[in-house]
């Protein structure tokens, strides 16, 4: 799996920002090409800001499991398509900071 950069990270990707049960969702930065917890952990932890990634993309990584999906797939899940782990449905409110 590949690995989930963020503050306090736990084994599924949670971060000191987002915790419960249901954030396991990690985003790629399309500058860093690394996956982050979320863009509050890179913006602490790098120089520059987050950059979202094209929808086509792959750029949505399951905590769960590590399965890698485009921001097309993931907009139409409620869960990880590959371990049905549920999603934060609240994370589509944060759409126009992941992808462009």
């Amino acid at each position: 799996m590949p690995n989930i950069i963020g503050l306090a990270v736990d084994e599924a990707g949670r971060c000191t920002h987002w915790h419960t049960d249901v954030d396991i969702v990690a985003n790629k930065c399309a500058q860093c090409q690394a996956y982050y917890a979320c863009y509050l952990c890179h913006n602490a932890l790098t120089t520059h800001p987050f950059a979202p990634v094209a929808m086509a993309d792959l750029g949505v990584l399951c905590g769960a499991c590590g399965f890698e999906m485009t921001g097309t797939v993931y907009a139409t899940c409620t869960a990880c398509p590959n371990c049905q782990h549920p999603f934060n449905p609240k994370c589509h409110l944060h759409h126009e900071i992941y992808f462009c």
